[in-house]
Order: structure tokens, then sequence, then C-alpha cells
């Protein structure tokens, strides 16, 4: 059980769980610390159930029918009276309102209220996700009709009081299957003064869609916007935070259209230092929409055929990567940390099924824009930090204490004279990076920098970003699918117009505390107090938005990855051991980049015991390791589709050693990184609920006995 208090979780007992559900808010007392160190706590009472309605299978067990939950945390089975079932089938995925509550001596009664189909139903795998982690994908009628009601083309009052910036040869760059285009960007060299005083750089200009604009706080457009707080990006599919008119059509800079922006013109020296800026609503057009494959292919060889194609702009394109180059320069000086990785993507058949998976590289176009935008987002930052305006920043802290103790014991068990200090910087954290980068294995060092570092939130407390080494940092590039960014947009313009943006958040303020006989009539707060209260509560709604956002789309990845290995049962592969954890391997195969556990039972007659401090594992008898980065060949034994989980079992030992310092020059380093990062969370849940996870084979015939259970294996699962 989560405290609201923030301290540690509480132990339930499962006799304790028999009369609560997942999510529920629950009253407890903590009893005891058990055998593991953890504080046991009783149900004293039930203060809150759960009303959005459970996701799961329709089964016909013994003659009753019964919905077994998409989400394995509700820890047990809901009855269904045979008049309740609607016009559901046996095997469909169906959507659960309870008409009983669980009870000590009771299982939770509902009624179908909705079914989904077929769980083999093209995107059957995110209709589940939307609605198991409850993610807003229906607009309310009002945000329907107030997004249709916008104008098509920019009216006159439109733009009044805006830079017009239609003539500058602004574009935008993204991915080859973006739809949406938020930002452009624009570069030319830059001199002031004469002589040896004189300043020679470049001016650098970011410009973001305006949504603010369109979206007004308090409309129904704004109240679905908070709602979602974040786009969710899924193989194929998009629920955006905004209606398609805005987040396809007007907030789109698409090529060669006018639209309302607001621009953050940057004058960057040619160190890297950002030396001025300013913020201005403007009028742009893009020149051109162009992919990070043709900038890419166009600077690389400013002679081929794409920079012939775009021979009008490559001229600036060079001064972008000029910029870029001096940025790249500040970014070492300061001590950011830089990680290169190999993205996996997704690419689906026309039934919405893995086709493959191949790896997407990250090239200079890639980086040039992100370090544009970065630069703009520190500018903003910057620009709300010194009027002492309160808004929404993009925190990242460094280490914990327990977690930087956690890697100086790691760097001294591995014998490396590296310094890091009770309060560690970027500064030394970057340099144990680099110092480490060609080592055989660097893998599993960066890993573990990586995992000490704690999560990235959006809080209006600006401490910094660790990871980036910035003293104030926020986003403002994104507002068509980031609700903080469209926040900080309304907080600068307030600013440029010489008034204060106060945020006002009615759906959210929580009631006032409870008292035996009545409720209490709390104290009015101070103005500054309630609206900083405002600001805290919008920063935890929005960071518990994308986490949700994030977990909804691993769910969607997991489930076509089982799909997809579903048929590649009892196949051999290489691979690399990308995660260790007490109960076995993590291993993410080289040419199919899908992951899967190797359960400690399956390394053979050995008793391995988990070194944490190193983070392998060791064979007593044998000495035999297993660390990130041992090179290993496993076959595909199982993939439980309902539970997410793919198994495999050790075919052979390693390509040669089997310890990570063997493995020098082994392939897809960066790749296997990355995967091992997006696993850190699903490896740390599955250490939590190893033993209250429940995994039932069930047929779907009527009178059917249940499978008898099996061990269940765990399920492997950047943002700045």
């Amino acid at each position: 059980m989560l405290r609201e208090d923030g301290e540690a979780s509480v132990y339930l007992a499962p006799q304790e769980m028999r009369a609560v559900l997942h999510r529920d808010r629950v009253l407890v007392r903590v009893i005891r610390v058990d055998r593991k160190g953890r504080p046991e706590g009783r149900v004293v009472d039930i203060l809150e159930r759960r009303k959005t309605p459970i996701i799961g299978r329709l089964l016909l067990e013994g003659g009753q029918w019964l919905v077994a939950p998409e989400d394995r945390r509700f820890g047990q089975d809901i009855l269904i009276p045979k008049n309740a079932i609607a016009n559901a089938q046996a095997g469909q995925v169906v959507a659960v309102e309870l008409t009983e509550a669980p009870s000590l001596h009771s299982k939770p009664v509902g009624r179908v209220a909705e079914v989904l189909g077929e769980i083999d139903d093209s995107g059957m795998e995110i209709e589940i996700a939307v609605r198991k982690y409850e993610v807003p994908h229906r607009f309310s009628p009002e945000t329907l009709a107030q997004a249709a009601a916008l104008h098509e083309k920019l009216r006159p009052a439109d733009r009044r009081n805006r830079i017009d910036l239609t003539d500058v040869a602004l574009v935008t760059i993204d991915g080859e299957d973006a739809r949406d285009f938020d930002d452009a960007v624009y570069c030319e060299p830059f001199k002031r003064g004469r002589g040896k005083t004189a300043f020679e750089g470049w001016r650098l200009l970011v410009a973001i869609a305006d949504v603010s604009h369109y979206v007004k706080p308090g409309e129904p457009l704004d109240a679905d916007a908070y709602e979602r707080a974040t786009s969710v990006y899924f193989p194929r599919r998009v629920i955006p935070m905004l209606p398609e008119k805005l987040s396809n059509g007007l907030c789109s800079l698409n090529p060669l259209q006018d639209r309302l922006s607001m621009v953050c013109d940057m004058i960057v020296g040619q160190d890297g230092t950002v030396d001025a800026y300013q913020f201005y609503p403007a009028i742009i057009c893009s020149h051109a929409r162009l992919t990070y494959t043709e900038v890419a292919a166009a600077l690389s060889n400013t002679r081929g055929p794409e920079a012939q194609r775009h021979a009008v702009l490559l001229p600036h394109l060079l001064n972008l990567h000029e910029v870029y180059r001096a940025l790249l320069k500040q970014r070492a000086q300061r001590g950011a940390m830089d990680f290169e990785t190999v993205e996996t993507q997704i690419v689906c058949d026309s039934e919405g099924r893995i086709e493959k998976i191949v790896p997407r590289t990250r090239n200079d176009a890639h980086r040039l824009i992100e370090e544009a935008m970065l630069a703009a987002n520190v500018c903003a930052a910057d620009f709300i930090a010194t009027a002492e305006h309160p808004s929404l920043y993009r925190v990242h802290e460094g280490p914990t204490p327990e977690k930087r103790l956690t890697l100086q014991t790691y760097l001294r068990a591995l014998g490396l004279g590296l310094h890091l200090s009770d309060t560690p910087t970027p500064v030394e954290m970057a340099a144990i990076a680099a110092a480490t980068k060609d080592r055989p294995d660097a893998l599993q060092i960066h890993t573990m920098l990586l995992r000490s570092m704690q999560q990235a939130v959006y809080t209006p407390s600006n401490a910094g970003h660790f990871g980036l080494a910035y003293p104030a940092y926020t986003h403002f590039t994104s507002p068509i699918r980031r609700y903080p960014d469209l926040l900080v947009h309304r907080v600068i313009k307030s600013l440029l117009g010489k008034k204060r943006y106060h945020l006002s958040l009615v759906d959210t303020v929580p009631p006032p505390p409870l008292r035996k006989g009545g409720r209490l009539t709390p104290k009015a707060p101070k103005a500054a107090t309630r609206e900083l209260e405002l600001w805290e509560m919008a920063g935890a709604h929005c960071s518990a938005n994308e986490r949700r956002a994030d977990e909804a789309s691993r769910d969607v990845e997991a489930w076509l990855k089982c799909r997809y290995m579903r048929d590649r049962l009892g196949e051999e592969f290489p691979g690399t051991v990308s995660a260790v954890a007490g109960f076995g391997l993590f291993v993410t195969l080289d040419s199919l980049y899908v992951d899967g556990l190797v359960h400690i039972t399956e390394l053979g007659g050995e008793y391995y015991r988990f070194d944490e401090a190193r983070q392998e594992l060791r064979g007593e008898r044998t000495g035999v390791r297993y660390g990130v980065g041992t090179r290993v060949r496993v076959q595909v034994s199982r993939v439980d589709l309902d539970g997410r989980k793919i198994d495999f079992r050790m075919v052979r030992e390693g390509e040669g050693e089997r310890t990570p310092a063997a493995s020098a020059g082994r392939p897809d380093r960066a790749r296997v990184q990355a995967s091992a990062v997006d696993q850190l969370a699903a490896v740390q849940a599955a250490d939590r609920a190893g033993k209250a996870a429940r995994s039932k084979a069930r047929k779907v015939v009527p009178g059917a006995k249940p499978k008898a259970p099996r061990p269940a294996g765990k399920s492997s699962g950047r943002k700045r």
C-alpha cells in the first residue's frame, strides 16, 4: 500500500487484501514489522472505492461467469451474474462495473458495462491500455464543439501585436512519421561591434506553436487538455492532448502556411553561451517540412542529392549545424551527462501486429534540434525565474544519499579509482562516464550511473536539472502535447504584457479535512500560499499523467512483443544480459530487440547469489558470473500474453567468457543500455510484487477446470 504522506509503503497480507481492491483508498494501522523489515498493516476502514470500470476477459468456469482483470494488481476475479453479461461471449474483453464490493468472505460482483471485442482484434491492445490506465481518450462534446468553431484561417485580430517573420526561412525538422509540427528553427551569423572587442556568433530562432492563443483558461478545451496533461503515443496511434483540428491543424507549423507562434530569439556565442535572448509573439511561415534523415544527409554531403534538393535552405542548415557544434561545447563544459543510445521503433503491418523492430539511430540532425530546444527551454526558465513569477520547472535532482552510497559501493567493488563526493555534481558523474566509456564493462557502469539518478518531475520549486547541468530548466517547446509547456507559454505572455498569470484549477482543489461530527471550516490561506499550492498540484498532476502515459505505452509495446514472440516459441537467439535481479536475468535478443527473463531456476543446478554491489549473479560453487553485458544464447520457452511476460531458457553459455570484462567489442552496446534503462522500473516492480503476482492459464471452454498455477516470470519493461 502506498502512503499518501510519502513514507515507506505498508505491506498488507493476503487476508487483508480480500476486502479491498487495487486503487481503493484505505485507512491502515501499522501493527508490526515483518521478517523482511517492511511495516505491515491492518485495514481499519475503506475511505473511498474506485468507481471506474475494470477491464478484463470474460470467462466461464465451472458454470460460473467471471471476469479476470487485465491488471493483475486487482488480485481477485469478479463474479458476473448470468443476467449481467449483456451480449458478451466467453473470451471477449469487457469493461465491468462493480455492483457489490468484495468482503473478507466473498468476491466482488459486477456487471458488463461495455464489450470491447475479441482479444485478437486489431488495436485491442490499445483499447485495453487506455482503460486499464484510465487514459482519457474521448473529448467532451463541449470541447469538440469549441474546436469545430475555431476559424480555419488567421484573422486580422489574430495577427495584431505580433512580429511578422513570414519572410524568415524557418523550417521544421522531425521524424518521417511525425504528424504534428510544434517547433521551427532558423539560424544566421551574427556580429556586434568592431575590432578586437567585436562579438561574433549566431542568431538562433526557435519558433513554437502558440497554443495558448486558442486554448484559454477555464474553457472546455483547457479542461480536457489539463485532464490529459500529455499526448500518449502508441505504435500506429496517438491519443492527443488537443483535438485534431488544433494538434494537426491550427497549431501545427505546416509548411507554407501562416501560423501563430511564440519565438525565443537568441544570440549564441562561439563558445556556446547564450549571450542574449528575447521572447515575442510572431507570425511565421515554415519554408519546408524536413526530416532528420534528409538534413543529416545534406549536412554530411553538401554536394549530394539531398543538399541539391534543398539548395536554397542549405546555407541556413549549415548555420544551424555550426551553432549546434558551439552549443555542444557548452554542454561539455558544464558537465551535462550524455549517454548515447540507439532507440528502437516498432513497425506494424496493416493488421496492427509487429512486422519488425528496427533500431532508430540518432544523427546530427536529431542532436541539432535537441540542443536548440534545450537552449530555448533554458531561456524560458531564466526569464520566469528572473521575474520571480510562479511556474512549473522541469526538475531533475541528483542521487539520494541511499543511491549515492549504492553507486559508491559499486564503483569500489569494481576497483575503479574514481572520485565521487558526498554531494555528487553533474561534472563528477559525467567524468566517470567519460573515463569508463572505452571499458568493456562500460554498459554496466553507465547503467548504474543512470539508475542512481532520480526521475524528473514538474514542480514550482526550482531545484535545477542535474542530468543536463542547468541551474534552471523548464519545458517550453511542446505545448501541443504537454500541458506544462502551455502553462509556461501563458506565464511568458503575461510577463511580456507586464501582468501576472494566476493559475486556477477549480476541479483539483481538495475538500477540507473531515472531523468527527462534521466538516471543518479551515482558515483561508494567504493568496500567495494558495497560488503556490495550486502550482504544486498542477505539477504533481502533470508528473503523474506523464508516468501514466509511459506505463500505457510500455504496456502496449509489451503486448505486441509478446504476440510477436508467440510465433517463435522454441526458437533460439543470441542475446545480451541487460539487467540483473535476485530472481534472474533480463536478456535482450540481438536481432529482434525483444526482452525476456531467464529465471534463476533456468541457470542450471548451481546456486546463484545476487551481488547487489556488482549487479551480478555469481555461482557459489563454480564462481560463474552473469552481469550486465554478458553474452548468452537463449531459447524462447514461454509467452504469457495476459501477463505481458516472455520467458527464456538458457541454451548454452556466452560467447567466450561469461563475465562482462570478456565482452570487449560486442555489438549494440548502446542499444542494450537503453533497454536496461527502460526495464529498471519493471525490475523494481517485479521485486516488490514477486510473491503477490498470480499467473493463471485458463481455457475459455464452458465447464473447463482452471489449469494449475505456474510460477510467474517477471516482465521487462528517457525523459528530460
